[in-house]
């Protein structure tokens, strides 16, 4: 789950993170009240979305004048803001953060990432700061400065004073830095985040450090524990599609693909992708409806995957253990016959009572594609998508 800017610096701040004073409004008359609280001379009025990129895409906006404030906030809000990161569907903005604009003198990257190959944090500096990391690992990998952390013991000073040090800091400045960082880290540790990116993290006129730009991933699996992250949730902001999927506890993400896939467990959804692809197709996208395939659950997935306008076939792939084979197929029948399903069904079942799920697929009258392995079931997608696309 990512939140917006203004909510990350808030749970930063909170961990002693230094960030600018700012906050978020919703209208142009509160963003001119927001700059005359917060104080300042000059402020920064950004575009609230979940997206890198704003700054290229016209959502930043640096004023020197209330009147300023408000024209950037009345420019911005409502307005469709295109990044390289949203496509050219773009996204719109609702809120808008004004903040104060401290003058700084260098701009530079810190982040913390849940490595899975290492089953360890690691965290990432540069003094290039400003700009994308690929782009820094592209054009200046020496410049790129890392540290794993050992769960069991955290983060230690020493390695934040090496990373410091490292980003060629004066003493005064280490020692500043060195709390932004082991202050980041908790917020990382405690609040289960998988991501934590401050871009850039600056060093202003009089040495002080801030994070100018901030942004937060957290595990969906932990949420149930973290109720004040989950509240900050922005369905707006997440393909409709996956707040759908969200609800019926179902795990979807949306691709570009014709061939719709209702799958049991992440492992088979990719295995299943990447032999839908190797028989020619594209999967339209990866669903895991989990171990109780129910025919409410089934009858959900069906209606998901279909609102994608681009689905020219479904593959259900269904390897039953702790659920049945014939349970599974008396929910995709009933499902396929509530949806009034009018592109090719393609089903392949294995496990526990495949027989009599096979048997329930056959005798149930519906125009399914019965398959028996999983190139099978791929090869027969491909195929019944490109004659269903070849019919309209």
């Amino acid at each position: 789950m990512d939140i917006h800017e203004y909510q990350a610096k808030e749970l930063l701040s909170s961990f002693g993170v230094p960030v600018p004073r700012g906050g978020v409004v919703y209208s142009p008359d509160q963003a001119a009240y927001c700059a005359s609280e917060v104080g300042g001379w000059r402020w920064v009025v950004k575009a609230q979305i979940h997206s890198g990129g704003r700054g290229k895409a016209g959502g930043i906006k640096l004023c020197k004048t209330y009147h300023e404030v408000r024209q950037a906030a009345a420019e911005l809000l409502g307005k469709k803001l295109i990044t390289n990161q949203t496509g050219p569907e773009g996204k719109i903005v609702h809120r808008v953060y004004v903040e104060v604009a401290d003058p700084f003198v260098r701009e530079l990257y810190l982040g913390f990432v849940l490595d899975r190959k290492t089953e360890r944090v690691r965290v990432i500096a540069s003094s290039e700061g400003g700009m994308e990391i690929e782009e820094i690992a592209k054009n200046h990998p020496e410049k790129i400065l890392q540290e794993t952390v050992d769960p069991a013991v955290g983060l230690q000073q020493f390695q934040a004073r090496e990373i410091a040090f490292g980003l060629g800091l004066t003493l005064k400045q280490v020692s500043r830095a060195v709390t932004a960082i082991m202050a980041a880290y908790r917020a990382f540790r405690d609040l289960d985040a998988t991501m934590v990116e401050i871009n850039p993290l600056v060093v202003t006129e009089d040495e002080r450090v801030l994070a100018l730009d901030a942004k937060m991933s957290f595990d969906d699996n932990a949420l149930f524990r973290r109720r004040n992250i989950a509240e900050m949730r922005d369905p707006g902001e997440e393909d409709p599609r996956e707040v759908v999927a969200g609800q019926h506890g179902l795990n979807y993400v949306g691709l570009d693909g014709t061939i719709g896939c209702i799958i049991n467990g992440a492992g088979l959804a990719m295995a299943t992708m990447d032999t839908i692809k190797h028989a020619g197709g594209e999967p339209a996208n990866f669903l895991d409806v989990g171990g109780g395939a129910s025919a409410e659950r089934v009858a959900a997935a069906f209606r998901l995957v279909l609102s994608d306008k681009n689905v020219g076939a479904i593959l259900v792939n269904i390897f039953a253990g702790i659920n049945r084979c014939d349970w599974v197929a008396e929910g995709v029948v009933q499902a396929a016959r509530e949806v009034d399903l009018k592109v090719p069904l393609i089903v392949r079942l294995a496990g526990t009572n495949v027989e009599a799920g096979q048997k329930i697929i056959a005798e149930s009258g519906l125009p399914i594609i019965s398959a028996h392995t999983l190139k099978e079931a791929a090869e027969k997608s491909v195929a019944a998508q490109k004659a269903y696309a070849a019919a309209a």
